[in-house]
This record gives C-alpha cells, structure tokens and sequence, in this order.
C-alpha cells in the first residue's frame, strides 16, 4: 500500500495501478455500477488511499494530468530563447510521457467514448495545457507580435499533437507518434520561417551569387563610402 511518505515515483505508480483497475471495472461492469470501494478493493487498498489520490470518483480516470502540467510549467521556467522552439520540445516531452503508459491511455480513450461526462473532462483537462502552452508564447514572443498569434501558434502545435495521439491510438498504439509528431514540427518550421516569429536571432538576408548582384553590392559600397550632405570633410 503506498503512502503520502513514499517517493513521488512510487506514488504516480500507485495512481497508475488504481486508475488502471478502475477504468478495467468502467468498462467491464459499467460506470454508473462501480463504487469507490469496489475499486479499492480490485487494487488491494484502502477507500482511504484511494481518496488520498482521487478526491472523486470522477477522477479515477485522470491520474497523471496534474502532474505532466506541472512538468510543463517548470521546464518553460528554463526556457524562453525561442518561444516556439520551446512549445516543440515541451510539447514532445508531453507526448513522450503520455506514452508511458500506454494501457492508460487506450482504456481511457476507450472509456470516453462511452460516457460522454468524461469525454467532456479530458477535453476540459486538455485545454489547461494549450493554455500553458499559449500563456508561455504571451510572455516571451516579441511585444509587436499581434495578439492572435499566441493563441493560432498554440492551436496550430496542438493540432499537430492531437493527429499524432489520436493516430496513434486509432492504430492500438502502433504507429510512431513521436516520428509523426516531429514531422508535424517540421511542417510548421517549414510554414513559419519566413516570419521570423520566436527567433530572437539576427534575421539574415541571402542573396544570390551572380555577376548582376555582385556588381550591385560594388555599387553599394562605392556609394557608402562617398561623404554624406553635412557629415563630409569640411571645404
């Protein structure tokens, strides 16, 4: 039996094993027809060490959410050089933990499409990470960015990571939602290059090499080196 001393690895597998077994009796015996007890007893806990990891019934399906956002906040606290760059790492490392535990998510995908009530929480759970996600691009995007871009960015990576997951639960957990995710990133890289948004890198300007743009920059800087009107030699 695990307890509030025990190390916090121990204690998330704990919350594992206890919504692992109440999603099994969700969809064996039905929702409504499963009692707080009747999964403590399935765990082989206590309803008391249920309630120290659940405070309902209706959480039972959603152990790890708090946490991963929690994991989410503090690696933005170390970040911030390229605020899309960041959303692509955070966000992979969201997917990749996600993925941990792959029974959890199918039965819970599996669950949710039974009981609309939960479908409705993991679609209010979800939106607390793009709202990380989005807050994160508010702060550290440049302050001439227009104010739609936090939020389409944001929408735009989630999409992304929704595609990855849902394909990889369709595909019973055999596609490769990392690779799928990283091409999605690609894609975007890709579509937002020429705007220069989260770089806070010099923007650089290529030209081609040719003897019409050679002969130009000749002319440029024979131009630049000539006196301007009023900071030239005096007469």
């Amino acid at each position: 039996m695990t307890t509030d001393s025990a190390p916090s690895g121990r204690r998330e597998d704990g919350k594992a094993q206890i919504s692992a077994v109440a999603m099994e009796l969700f969809l064996a015996r039905g929702y409504d027809n499963v009692t707080v007890e009747a999964v403590a007893a399935e765990a082989g806990v206590s309803r008391r060490t249920v309630f120290r990891y659940f405070p309902s019934k209706g959480e039972l399906p959603f152990p790890d959410h708090a946490e991963r956002r929690s994991m989410m906040e503090k690696m933005f606290a170390d970040l911030g050089s390229d605020p899309i760059e960041d959303v692509f790492e955070v966000t992979e490392a969201v997917l990749r933990d996600f993925l941990k535990h792959p029974e959890l998510v199918l039965s819970r995908y599996a669950l949710t499409r039974q009981i609309p009530l939960l479908a409705e929480r993991e679609i209010l759970e979800h939106e607390k990470y793009v709202a990380i996600t989005r807050r994160h691009l508010s702060t550290h995007l440049e302050v001439s960015t227009p104010s739609f871009v936090p939020q389409a960015v944001a929408a735009l990576i989630d999409g992304v990571h929704r595609s990855a997951l849902s394909n990889w639960i369709r595909s019973g957990g055999t596609s490769d939602a990392i690779a799928e995710l990283l091409e999605g990133f690609a894609w975007i890289r890709d579509r937002l290059g020429s705007s220069g948004l989260g770089s806070t890198a010099p923007r650089l300007l290529v030209l081609p090499d040719n003897p019409r743009v050679r002969r130009a920059l000749r002319d440029l800087a024979e131009v630049s080196e000539e006196p301007v009107a009023g900071h030239g030699e005096l007469e």
